[in-house]
């Protein structure tokens, strides 16, 4: 009796997981993944990739990378100091120092605000670096330099360059750099050694306590703030903002997006305490008219400056728009517009190339047609509203299979309660980080929220992607079946590659 295929591809994914033993873990899942699931026909590749090895000596200095960043401190652990990277940012010469910065923080938003106000820096011909975090498929992704990843090359030739001086200051300090401080300084290094001529940088938890915030950003955005890591943060937006609202410097301009009551309350008094100029969504800027287009929305934007008609914006969601609103003013501030520059818009055709060439990897993004897969990195129920919202608006799915993967200290709960309304039924998964929920555990709160009948169980996420596939096929006479992939940034990811999304 022959073996069945599956079996095959079952048994080559744990081959080859096993013989990247020198490898963080969690990569070599995703790439055995991304070379053994069967698929179907997936979209053509975006434009922007996260950069790859191009020989086996680079990827042998990449495995050797992230070896030694995965034995510092994980990024779930936070010490309100900035002792450790402030001193390796003066060892290096003070790096961040060497360019004009615009800072961004908030709940939800961040990365697509951050890639907006990258591609319209872009548009107007600065050279610039972002900084993000997660990454998506790959640690290069949180560097980039002109709109692309960093080589391989280049970033493995920073982590020599920075890591001779995080030894010092690792012998020096209480406690070593942690693995999100090390990419930190790697960031701030890489910017000033291309040169940038900005950077836009996001932060990783927070704001005041954030490795990031050694940096003076001449514009300080905040997107919406919403209930995420209370535990370490606070219970309340208000709370939340008051970490948050550290990223305002003195004489900076801040980008205030939509915010609760209290929220708002808090960021407005930390910018009269810093002399801040303040910009507010709803007040100085906003969205004046969004409607639904092919592939995204047309959206008229009020600037700082006036008005912006027909932008294009491929991306889907109100919340989308809000951020490109958030994003344009940013870069107003940034220009001068709307302070020294009062009445003066920018170039309306390059606001709007730079706006219809706008990506978002993991954000309501296609992957796979018949049926349509869509990715959504939605991991909060502040976001997940958001997206539930979005997916109703530009999809019109008549049945919608969810497959969710979750980080075990999330408001998991919050997040199923909020896609139960739109979804006829959720398979219940795991992805390979140490921080994923439990299947079973996650299965038990699904069943709370959506009842046992509309809940699969399938702990592989590639097994939980061919079971949600499977079940939108079997509703042949539905014309608008589709998979909605959603709960965590590290399952989108796996999910973008093992759906052959590189």
């Amino acid at each position: 009796m022959s073996q069945h295929p599956d079996d095959d591809a079952a048994a080559a994914f744990d081959d080859i997981v096993d013989t990247e033993t020198d490898r963080d873990p969690d990569l070599a899942v995703i790439e055995a993944g991304s070379r053994t699931l069967r698929t179907g026909a997936p979209l053509d590749a975006p434009t922007e990739t996260a950069a790859r090895p191009r020989t086996p000596q680079e990827a042998e200095a990449l495995r050797a990378v992230e070896a030694d960043l995965a034995t510092r401190w994980g990024e779930t652990k936070m010490e309100p100091s900035k002792d450790r990277i402030a001193a390796l940012m003066d060892i290096l010469g003070e790096p961040q120092r060497a360019y004009p910065a615009i800072h961004i923080t908030g709940t939800n938003g961040k990365t697509s605000t951050a890639r907006m106000i990258e591609t319209l820096l872009r548009a107007f011909e600065l050279r610039t670096g972002r900084y993000t975090s997660p990454h998506v498929e790959s640690v290069t992704e949180r560097i980039s330099l002109d709109g692309e990843p960093i080589s391989v090359e280049r970033f493995v030739a920073t982590h020599a360059d920075v890591k001779p001086y995080a030894d010092m200051v690792d012998a020096s300090q209480p406690y070593r750099l942690s693995f999100f401080e090390m990419l930190t300084a790697m960031a701030y290094a890489a910017f000033a050694d291309a040169p940038v001529d900005v950077a836009v940088v996001e932060v990783g938890l927070g704001g005041e306590w954030d490795a990031t915030n050694v940096i003076d950003g001449q514009v300080a955005v905040v997107t919406p703030i919403g209930l995420d890591h209370t535990d370490k943060l606070g219970s309340t937006p208000g709370e939340i903002a008051v970490e948050k609202s550290g990223i305002i410097k003195r004489g900076a301009t801040a980008v205030i997006a939509q915010q609760p009551a209290d929220a708002a309350t808090t960021l407005l008094k930390r910018a009269v305490e810093v002399d801040a100029t303040v910009a507010r969504e709803g007040m100085e800027f906003g969205v004046t008219h969004r409607e639904v287009a092919v592939g995204g929305q047309m959206l008229t934007l009020r600037g700082l400056g006036g008005e912006y008609e027909q932008v294009y914006l491929p991306l889907h969601g109100a919340h989308q728009a809000h951020n490109a609103a958030v994003a344009l003013a940013a870069v107003e501030a940034f220009f001068g517009i709307g302070s020294t520059q009062p009445g003066r818009l920018l170039d309306l055709d390059t606001v709007r190339g730079a706006f219809a060439a706008v990506t978002s990897p993991g954000r309501l993004e296609v992957v796979r047609r018949s049926p349509t897969v869509v990715l959504d990195a939605a991991h909060n129920p502040h976001g997940a509203l958001a997206a539930a919202a979005a997916v109703q608006e530009a999809f019109g799915f008549s049945h919608l299979v969810g497959v969710i993967g979750a980080s075990a200290d999330k408001d998991v709960r919050g997040v199923l309660e909020a896609f139960e309304p739109i979804m006829a039924e959720v398979v219940v998964t795991a992805n390979t980080s140490f921080r994923a929920m439990d299947a079973d555990a996650l299965a038990a709160l699904a069943v709370e929220v959506f009842g046992a009948d509309r809940v699969q169980v399938e702990p592989r996420l590639d097994d939980a992607l061919e079971a949600a596939i499977t079940l939108a096929e079997e509703e042949g006479e539905y014309a608008g079946a589709g998979v909605l992939v959603f709960g965590s940034v590290i399952t989108v990811g796996e999910a973008r590659l093992l759906l052959g999304r590189k």
